[in-house]
């Protein structure tokens, strides 16, 4: 139980990063797989077993075995923590990658950038239960090129597939609002300088239509605007 309230002292706190205020919520916390903890497992067993010889036996040396015990500790510990605070968050908004003990480095990546993913399952991965995420993408730059000892790596990269889907269908629908739409900027919020709320205003509105007179002798009378570019047609009685 003191080792449970001791990594909640030094958890993340993932949740202090997130834009509640915009309904950022995460979908997905990611935490290193078990195995990232065998070596400093067998470096504390190590430890444990030369205390006991210390204790039991009578070992020319005491102090440089202590000295050893304790560097063992110590940077069994160490790893423990840096394990634990290496996190990967998928949020419905972006992806977030939290790491360091004293220091703490947080990239984050907008979900939409994430284009290309390559899941490699080693041998022992596959046993086990664990894989490596490769980002091939304009994610790498920001600490995402490889999230390593990804636990049940399977139902994490559908889960990614599929807020990457569901971002890339709401940014279809906020630039398609208005057919033929060229956005430039490639934001989802339509032409430049404009969100989509204007986009949708300024494009649906139906502009006022200067009509010339109809041409003699027409069945039917086509009136084309100079200004503007658009044809109307128009029956008249």
């Amino acid at each position: 139980m003191a080792g449970i309230g001791l990594f909640r002292i030094f958890d993340p706190k993932v949740r202090r990063h997130l834009i509640s205020d915009e309904g950022e919520v995460v979908i997905d916390e990611v935490r290193q797989h078990w195995v990232v903890y065998s070596v400093p497992m067998l470096e504390v067993a190590l430890a444990t077993a030369l205390l006991v010889a210390l204790v039991t036996n009578s070992i020319g040396g005491t102090q440089v075995l202590l000295a050893i015990v304790l560097i063992l500790l110590m940077h069994a510990f160490w790893q423990f923590l840096t394990h634990h605070r290496d996190r990967f968050v998928v949020t419905n908004m972006r992806v977030m990658r939290i790491r360091g003990v004293f220091s703490q480095t947080v990239a984050t990546t907008p979900i939409a950038r994430v284009l290309d993913i390559t899941l490699k399952k080693p041998i022992n991965g596959r046993i086990l239960g664990y894989g490596h995420f490769v980002f091939e993408s304009a994610a790498q730059d920001q600490g995402f090129r490889e999230i390593r000892w990804v636990s049940r790596p399977d139902d994490r990269d559908l889960t990614i597939q599929r807020v990457i889907q569901r971002t890339g269908l709401r940014a279809s629908a906020s630039v398609d609002v208005v057919e033929g739409d060229d956005d430039s900027d490639d934001d989802g919020t339509g032409p430049i300088g404009m969100d989509s709320a204007q986009e949708v205003t300024t494009t649906v509105a139906p502009a006022p239509v200067h009509q010339s007179r109809p041409v003699a002798g027409s069945g039917s009378k086509s009136i084309f605007n100079s200004e503007r570019g658009n044809w109307t047609d128009e029956d008249r009685d």
